[in-house]
Formats: structure tokens, C-alpha cells, sequence
């Protein structure tokens, strides 16, 4: 094709796709972004939530999958310093467990020699008694010691894919969302021209480009037959479910990693939210990709679990808030555990279908800029093009940028609680600047919770500014009051008549538009 409309049009908005973007706008090249839903709302808004060292990788001898998360996790600390924070875990060790305490000590002295440079605090080993004084509502039964140390959790992941695509806008990216790949028209040996269908409003479009990045998580596969030359199943994906609780008796102070009793596989339960986070289940999947649910089983396997390592918990069915679950695109692989199927990240050239596409496989939330810079790395030779050396280890993420001079703004806004100062600052960062200006001396400097915690601007520059298109992106992916206990319901009605407004919506359409946000928000609902 001569002349492209783009350089690289890229398949996809989660955590893999917004990087790739980021670093390739960063880069000086032309960039497009398609996305079938909305932004971050696949297999990046299932994870369990961590900016992790990768410690359960030396298990398999993964070392530089070890060291390459753990380089990943300190950037991020810097680059994302509003999204990503400190987290304590914590690792009993009960007898007859396949991992005795000097294997976990063995594995926690090798962990800190490869997190070099690091600006957390280095393992330490608890004695029985010593963890049962920390944490009294865990079982004593068997207990034997505990390890602890730092890695580090993002809240709201879903911030993290959207500040990567931000970024990408700001250095002239055209972001698509709700823009389903129909079609990569393949002309003599490279791919040309990618088709589409916005979903939202039924209209077709297309984009050429020199160069196609596949970067669609567990919807690889069916992306690759849109160009009409399937030759393999690339993705073999395991199903993720976590589970969302309030506080409940003996509930631990700090994130807890523990080994399953039922088959050994490691379980989180972590603070977050002001909730507890309970995860995850790793199962081969090979269901519909569009409505994935945690089962029943894997539901009843998590609360087991808990109830035994926190044996006064006695958690049940009506004590879940909300569940969600989700693929994790890894690569194909019929025999053997799913915890042994590497978590490394592959970039496949595709050259059988078109020598300019390729395509991601696997990746981790933790790595997704690494991954970036090697794939806009890899453009760069398919394009044989020389392009400027990556930007993205020091360049901070939009809201990285003057969170001391946002947190006093916001700490002389009388309007808000000390608790909406907190939420702010985790959601926007430095760009809580850009709310504030927004709603500047008007109806949109008001509060509309009860808690007084979430601007009315916040809505306005979900639309504006953050690429909102409907009621569901805004409350469960900008605002991010979706993750809340009650799913953010009692705003539900004052967010859609402020969105109405922006959106010139009539009552016909905000009540569809409200009815659309209720389905998604109970579909996340376990019933009894």
C-alpha cells in the first residue's frame, strides 16, 4: 500500500495494547488503536491486581522472567507512582505443605538478590507465635513459620491501561474503542487495510497501515481468521475468578499469599478497596469469550479456602459483593498443569499470513512496557525503519506528573472529605488538577455521594477527556466507583443525568443507557 493512513494499526486496548501504543506515539510513528469494547475492560481488568516480582516463577526457573518483573515493578513504582503502591505479603507455612520454610527462605534470600536497586524493604521470617501476634484470625493448626515481603499493587489497573492510552493520544494517537476488527484485507504478502464496525452506532470504517500489531489477549486467534488464512491456534487460555468481600472476622491487616490446600495452587487474599480481593483460579478454558463468569465451583473453592486458612471468616455465597472472571491469553499448551505454562510473553511475527502482522501472545500486567519496547522495537525492522530509542523507562504517565500541587488543591477544596481527597489522588493523580479546573466555581465543583468523595466534574471529564462513550465506561472504568461494595448504584441516576446532558441524550436514551449500566453491574452479581 502506498501511503498509509497509518504506520501501525494496533488490535486491541488492554494493558499490551495501550503500552505498545504509548511507546510506538512516543516514538514519532502514526498510530491507530482499535478496540472491540471499551478500553482496559478485558483480561487487564481480571487480574489480581499486582505489580508482582514474579516470586511463584522461580518454581519453574524462570530467572529472567524474575528479574525482568521485578526491573518492571521498580519503573512502574516511579513512572506510575499514583497507581502503583507498596504492598506487604505474607506466606504461612503449615506442615505437610509442599514448600517447608527453608525452601520459602531459600526462595526469599534468591528474590532479594535479584530485585537490584530496589526501594523496598528486603524479606523477613516470622516464627509461629511471631505471625499469630501480627495476624491472630489465622489458623494455628499446623502452623509452622511465615515469610514476608514487598511487591506492590495497582488499585485500579483499569487506570493504568487508560493512562497508557492518554499518553499515546498526547503524542497524536487515534484511539478507537468499541471498534471490532472485522476484516485485515491482506494484499499479495502484507497486510493493508483493517476493517471495522463501530458496535455502538453500527457504522463500518477502515484504516490502512504499513504494519499490524494483533495485541487482542485471548481474542488473538479470532483476529488472525479475519485475514482469512488461519494456519494455528496460537492462545491456550486459563480462566481466571476472583471473588470481592467486605472486612470479615479475623480478616488479616496485610495481602496474604497461601498455598491451596486442594491442589497447591498459590491463592491471594488481599486488601484493596477498602474490600478484600480473593484469587484466583487458573483453569484451561476454551468456552465463549464474551461471557465468562466465575462458576460455582471455582466460587466454592475460593471460599473454602479462606474459611480455612481464616478459620473465623466463615464466609458464604451472600457474603460476596461481586465476582469477576476472565481469560488470561497464554500460549497453547494441551499437557501438563496450567501453572506451568510460562507467563513470558511472546511476540509472533506472522509471516505466513502477512509479513507485516504480528501478533502478542501472553504477557503480564507487571511487564506490559517491556513488552512494548521490544514489539514497537520489532515495528521498527518490519517498517525498516531506524526510529528514536524508547522513552518509556523515565517518562512518567500523565498523572504522575505534580501530585503535591494536586494534593493541596485538593485539601483546600472544602467540599470534599479527607477520604474523596484519598480517592481523587488514587484515581486521577496529578490530573486531578484537570478535574478541579472543570468544575471551577460551578455546578460541577459539587459533591454527589453521600461520603462526599466524588465531583460531579469527574463525569464531564470522564467524556471530555478520558474517552467515556457510555454509563458503564464511566462508572466501572473512569470513576472507578464501580469496584465499590454496593457497585456504585446509589449514584447511578445522578451520573446518568450528568452524562445525558454532555451527551445531548433524551429520557429515552438515558434510560436505556441506565438500563445497559444495571445489566453489566449485576451480571458481576453471584447469586445464591
Amino acid at each position: 500500500m502506498t501511503n498509509p493512513d497509518y504506520d501501525v494499526a494496533i488490535v486491541g486496548a488492554g494493558i499490551n495494547g495501550a503500552a505498545i501504543a504509548r511507546d510506538a506515539a512516543l516514538r514519532g510513528l502514526r498510530v491507530v488503536v482499535l478496540e472491540q469494547n471499551d478500553l482496559g475492560s478485558g483480561t487487564s481488568a481480571i487480574s489480581s491486581r499486582l505489580i508482582h516480582g514474579g516470586l511463584r516463577y522461580l518454581e519453574h526457573a524462570e530467572i529472567s522472567l524474575v528479574f525482568e518483573s521485578l526491573r518492571e515493578r521498580r519503573i512502574l513504582r516511579h513512572t506510575a507512582a499514583h497507581l502503583v503502591r507498596p504492598i506487604r505479603m505474607c506466606i504461612p507455612i503449615y506442615a505437610g505443605a509442599r514448600r517447608g520454610p527453608p525452601t520459602i527462605r531459600l526462595g526469599m534470600i534468591f528474590y532479594d538478590l535479584l530485585s537490584v536497586g530496589k526501594a523496598m524493604p528486603s524479606h523477613d521470617m516470622l516464627g509461629r507465635d511471631e505471625l499469630l501476634a501480627a495476624e491472630p484470625g489465622i489458623a494455628s493448626e499446623g502452623l509452622r513459620a511465615a515469610a514476608r515481603y514487598y511487591d506492590a499493587q495497582v488499585v485500579y489497573a483499569e487506570r493504568l491501561v487508560l493512562e497508557n492510552l492518554l499518553a499515546a493520544k498526547a503524542a497524536a494517537a487515534d484511539i478507537r474503542t468499541y471498534s471490532r476488527v472485522t476484516r485485515i484485507d491482506v494484499q499479495g504478502r502484507n497486510a493493508s487495510t483493517v476493517e471495522f464496525i463501530d458496535t455502538l452506532t453500527g457504522r463500518n470504517g477502515s484504516v490502512g497501515a504499513a504494519a499490524v500489531v494483533n495485541a487482542a489477549g485471548p481474542w488473538v486467534d479470532r483476529v488472525l481468521v479475519t485475514a482469512g488464512r488461519p494456519k494455528k491456534q496460537y492462545i491456550g487460555g486459563t480462566k481466571g475468578s476472583h471473588l470481592i468481600v467486605g472486612n470479615f472476622p479475623g480478616a488479616p491487616h496485610e495481602a496474604f499469599y497461601v498455598e491451596a490446600a486442594a491442589d497447591g495452587r498459590p491463592i491471594f487474599i488481599i486488601p484493596w478497596n477498602g474490600l478484600y480481593l480473593i484469587g484466583t483460579t487458573d483453569l484451561r478454558y476454551d468456552g465463549d469469550l464474551d461471557e465468562i463468569r466465575a462458576s460455582r465451583e471455582e466460587i466454592d473453592y475460593l471460599l473454602a479456602e479462606t474459611n480455612r486458612v481464616f478459620p473465623q471468616a466463615g464466609l458464604g455465597i451472600g457474603d460476596i459483593h461481586y465476582a469477576y472472571a476472565g481469560v488470561r491469553p497464554l500460549p497453547r499448551r494441551d499437557k501438563g498443569p496450567e501453572s506451568s505454562i510460562t507467563r513470558r510473553h511472546i511476540i509472533k511475527r506472522n509471516r505466513r499470513i502477512a509479513r507485516n502482522l504480528i501478533s502478542i501472545i501472553g504477557g503480564k500486567l507487571t511487564t506490559h512496557r517491556n513488552l512494548a519496547e521490544q514489539t514497537v522495537d520489532r515495528v521498527a525492522r518490519v517498517l525498516g525503519r531506524r526510529l528514536p530509542d524508547c522513552r518509556t523507562r523515565e517518562t512518567l504517565l500523565p498523572g504522575a506528573y505534580r501530585l503535591d500541587e494536586a494534593r493541596a488543591a485538593l485539601e483546600s477544596t472544602s467540599s470534599l472529605s479527607p477520604e474523596g481527597v484519598a480517592r481523587l489522588l488514587s484515581v486521577y493523580g496529578g490530573r486531578t488538577l484537570q478535574v478541579l479546573a472543570l468544575g471551577k466555581d460551578g455546578p460541577l465543583a459539587r459533591t454527589i455521594d453521600a461520603g462526599r468523595s466524588v465531583l460531579a466534574a469527574e463525569v464531564v471529564f470522564a467524556i471530555r477527556e478520558e474517552m467515556a462513550r457510555n454509563l458503564t465506561d464511566i462508572v466501572h472504568r473512569r470513576l472507578m466507583v464501580g469496584l465499590a461494595a454496593d457497585q456504585g448504584r446509589p449514584l447511578y441516576e445522578t451520573i446518568a443525568a450528568i452524562a445525558a446532558s454532555e451527551f445531548g441524550w433524551d429520557d429515552a436514551e438515558r434510560h436505556a443507557r441506565l438500563a445497559e449500566l444495571r445489566r453489566y453491574s449485576d451480571s458481576l452479581r453471584v447469586s445464591q
